[in-house]
């Protein structure tokens, strides 16, 4: 379970989900694993500093890394933050034994 002290912010994580364009930055970084930020804003009829925004929502929820490699910057998703709150969200899971 996650508890108040754990490192993931519950609260961020779903103010980051929230939004439908955070959520297709997502799925694109799911499938292509590793985008530079330019190639994230060549997917979304969007400015820099849109993208940008997001991304750092994103990262403050700690849904994706960041690395640094020359003047780019690449993103990708962090699964462990997916499996932590799902782990939360699955103390809500009716089961079988309750409804008896």
């Amino acid at each position: 379970m996650i508890y108040a002290g754990d490192t993931v912010s519950l609260p961020d994580v779903f103010k980051a989900l929230s939004d439908p364009v955070r959520r297709d930055i997502l799925l694109l970084l799911k499938q292509r694993r590793k985008m530079s930020a330019g190639e994230i804003v060549a997917e979304f009829e969007l400015s820099n500093a849109t993208i940008s925004y997001h991304l750092s929502i994103l990262k403050k929820a700690d849904l994706v890394f960041e690395t640094r490699y020359q003047k780019y910057i690449y993103y990708e998703i962090n699964t462990s933050v997916f499996e932590d709150a799902m782990m939360w969200l699955m103390q809500f899971r009716g089961s079988n034994d309750e409804d008896e």
